[in-house]
């Protein structure tokens, strides 16, 4: 008889996986000391049409915040709530006016003497009917005039109504047509010709680790003023537990330089060094594969032609990041121009020189190579010196030794000298 072992699996779902931390720390690992691990990846914040991806609910009052905006709801929403917008209100002003002139009318008795006595004077002329109040609400509002219809001197009440709707008419038309020129000179539709590279690139740049994306104008219009932003978001917990999703933290594009400050003719490729500041600082291309942020990049500048304020967003995932390559050359230079050719533009080479490990590392690795070097040369300085001072030191003796054996042998030839003397004198 065969007993079978029994398992026990742990079974979480996709969600509560996903709420797992990326790394793990691990005991008697080497490297940077951490497990990588499967993550949950986000939703993007911005899409790559410039679209926020968020939905609000439960606002309380929405329609009246709205209706008291509204000439802006009129700008905002789609061309064909637009027009509908658009034909609802001038067709109920003609029927609220036409309504008011056939009760005025009806009331005058218009409608009982249709053709009877010539000595009855309407108050609106050839006005019998409700269709006939209608048309002439049209003909007063849009100023046509047919002539066969007109108001009369024998109400007053009829005579208001006409001026007060010439002016109700010219209120209407004033401000739908100005919706609707609002709204085709949106500076959004111009942002649909600045153009964003599919990917971001990592890689060395004058001798410092650097991540770069590329940005471009399609018309020959410039963008006066223009100058970029970069943000990234990722989720974040605080030290006191709180839990954030959105949390954005500014990445230095050159706004304290000014290099944000573009002049786009040409396109133009971004940089952001990645420093101690950075909140790149600490990844490498193995963290960058398990990471889970989004940069939000965001071009902003005025349109030459309306000198309106426009606004041109992407984002970057970490997975659209490449490490370890650059940008294809884009502007060649022709006789006497310059041709940019946009079938390079998003497309990218690979740098094998390109270090994996992150930009702390090579900050760490740099100190510690050149504080090792410096100390190593000043103690060969040290020893240097000592060996200088040894060697004089010996010479010293050595030359107080010769000195005092030349006064010895000058002492002893002089007795010798002496000696022969006397023993020649006897």
């Amino acid at each position: 008889m065969s007993v079978g072992k029994t398992h026990h699996y742990n079974i979480v779902s996709c969600e509560e996986e996903g709420l797992r931390l990326g790394t793990m720390p691990a005991v008697g690992s080497f490297g940077n000391g951490k497990i990588h691990t499967r993550r949950k990846c986000h939703s993007r914040f911005v899409n790559k049409t410039g679209q926020c991806n968020i939905h609000f609910s439960n606002m309380d009052e929405k329609s009246q915040r709205y209706i008291s905006d509204i000439f802006t709801t009129c700008v905002d929403i789609r061309w064909r709530y637009m027009f509908l917008v658009f034909s609802l209100v001038f067709v109920m002003s003609w029927l609220s006016f036409g309504l008011a002139f056939w009760v005025i009318g009806l009331l005058h008795g218009d409608m009982e003497n249709a053709g009877g006595d010539d000595s009855f004077v309407p108050c609106v002329m050839q006005v019998n009917t409700f269709v006939a109040a209608f048309l002439f609400s049209v003909e007063t509002q849009t100023t046509i005039g047919y002539g066969a219809r007109c108001v009369t001197e024998e109400c007053p009440a009829a005579v208001f109504m006409v001026v007060f709707q010439s002016i109700v008419g010219c209120i209407i038309d004033a401000f739908m047509i100005g919706a609707i020129m609002a709204k085709m000179a949106r500076p959004k539709k111009r942002a649909e010709t600045l153009l964003f590279s599919h990917n971001a690139v990592i890689a060395m740049r004058d001798g410092k680790l650097c991540l770069m994306f590329r940005v471009g104008n399609l018309r020959k219009s410039h963008i006066v003023e223009a100058h970029v932003r970069a943000q990234l978001v990722k989720p974040r917990i605080t030290e006191e537990g709180e839990y954030i999703p959105l949390d954005q933290i500014d990445m230095n594009v050159g706004y304290d330089k000014g290099i944000d400050r573009l002049f786009l003719v040409a396109p133009i490729t971004i940089i952001h060094e990645i420093d101690e500041e950075s909140p790149l600082f600490g990844i490498s291309k193995q963290d960058l594969e398990t990471s889970d942020f989004e940069i939000v990049i965001i071009l902003e500048g005025m349109v030459e032609a309306t000198a309106m304020t426009t606004q041109a967003r992407s984002s970057y995932l970490s997975s659209e990041i490449l490490w370890g390559q650059r940008f294809e050359p884009i502007v060649f230079e022709e006789k006497n121009q310059y041709k940019v050719d946009y079938a390079y533009f998003h497309k990218t080479f690979e740098v094998p020189s390109t270090p994996r490990c992150s930009a702390k590392d090579m900050e760490e690795r740099k100190f510690q190579t050149s504080t090792a070097n410096s100390f190593c040369y000043e103690n060969e300085l040290a020893f240097i010196s000592r060996d200088e001072e040894d060697e004089g030191g010996v010479e010293k003796e050595e030359d107080s030794k010769d000195s005092s054996e030349q006064v010895n042998e000058q002492v002893t030839s002089g007795k010798d000298q002496k000696s022969s003397r006397i023993e020649s004198e006897i």
